[in-house]
């Protein structure tokens, strides 16, 4: 574990321009973490939140705390994590946060940077962009964003959401926020798109980081996809949370407060949030002004402007301009009629003929 005294020996292995801003991220949360009540949090692995002194962790956010305060004083033996600029970054709870100095409530961390500084002539450092991830729990189900309100049901996707507020970093290519540089250049690769090969097997992926992440969860046994009841591994998140849920009696289900829609996974339920409650549109058309969530849907609509016909049927030789047009088509091929009548038993292969059936024959509209 990197206590505080081995990330100063490793500071002064970087350069310096890095090893100076290293020592003023560590200064200043030096500062905040001896003159308030802000608790760090190593992270949330296994069954809680992780203590940054020991290796105890906790179902709720203030059973950390309280652990904290009765138990570490001071930061000399806390582990914050990733010990290089690139990469630091410090999660912390300030739920209740107050001064130790003065007992006054304080709202932020930079309200309370400017409080140290301005009532109490503390040193701290303005210059630098923060590392500093903050969150405030309450005592209702599942995680609130302080800053917008949005909910989450899992510290990992609260953790995603703050790069929205703390953008030190901004992708050139899609505007995307990011925490720390290390984010960013991660980032980048899915905006690098070709041929990948696995190094140990046939499969093909369109990005690097696609093919970096199959090798890392099939080929080398990852423990980012390890049950933390038990000793388990999986290939990928989602055959982890089918094992939790059977063996352990984990609840995967994740719903959606803003609409109420249910999902299995987490991936699933963030993919939706994004995409539709916090409208994120990067993928923007270059014949009009309409904006997309995703490369595929892009894709889908360039079709409207290009007018490419790609996807041929190879019955009758009919080109369509998306896959999807022409897997509907084959069900004519297929006389696959899984759209039915509930009234006279008529039964369609498209769902719009149904449709068209409901409203001219029965007068009802589907």
């Amino acid at each position: 574990m990197d206590t505080v005294k081995t990330v100063k020996k490793r500071i002064t292995r970087m350069n310096t321009k890095s090893k100076l801003q290293m020592n003023k991220h560590m200064h200043n949360i030096e500062e905040i973490l001896k003159c308030s009540n802000a608790t760090p949090i190593r992270g949330y692995e296994g069954q809680g939140y992780r203590c940054c002194y020991c290796f105890q962790q906790y179902l709720k956010p203030s059973e950390l705390k309280a652990h904290t305060v009765e138990t570490h004083e001071g930061i000399t033996k806390a582990d914050f994590g990733y010990p290089h600029i690139e990469k630091f970054n410090v999660k912390v709870d300030i739920t209740d946060l107050r001064c130790k100095l003065c007992g006054q409530s304080i709202d932020n961390i930079e309200v309370l940077i400017n409080h140290l500084i301005n009532d109490h002539n503390k040193a701290m450092y303005t210059d630098i962009k923060s590392h500093i991830i903050p969150f405030k729990f309450d005592n209702s189900e599942g995680l609130r964003c302080f800053i917008c309100s949005n909910r989450f049901n899992a510290f990992k996707a609260i953790l995603e959401h703050m790069k929205l507020h703390i953008r030190n970093f901004v992708c050139p290519i899609c505007d995307a926020g990011f925490i720390t540089r290390s984010q960013m250049r991660y980032h980048r690769q899915t905006h690098k798109t070709g041929s990948f090969k696995c190094d140990h097997c046939d499969k093909v992926f369109s990005t690097s980081l696609k093919c970096k992440s199959h090798m890392r969860s099939v080929h080398e046994k990852s423990v980012l996809n390890k049950c933390g009841f038990c000793d388990a591994t999986f290939i990928s998140y989602r055959h982890k949370q089918k094992h939790q849920s059977e063996e352990h009696g984990l609840e995967c289900q994740v719903k959606c407060d803003a609409c109420g829609r249910s999902f299995q996974s987490q991936g699933s339920y963030r993919k939706h949030l994004r995409a539709n409650h916090l409208m994120e549109r990067q993928f923007e058309c270059s014949f009009c002004e309409l904006k997309f969530f995703t490369v595929t849907g892009l894709n889908r609509h360039m079709v409207k402007h290009t007018g490419a016909r790609d996807f041929k049927c190879d019955v009758c030789q009919k080109a369509f301009g998306r896959r999807n047009t022409l897997r509907e088509h084959m069900r004519i091929h297929a006389d696959d009629r899984r759209f039915k009548c509930e009234y006279c038993g008529f039964a369609f292969v498209q769902k719009c003929s149904w449709r068209g059936h409901m409203r001219t024959r029965h007068g009802e509209e589907v």
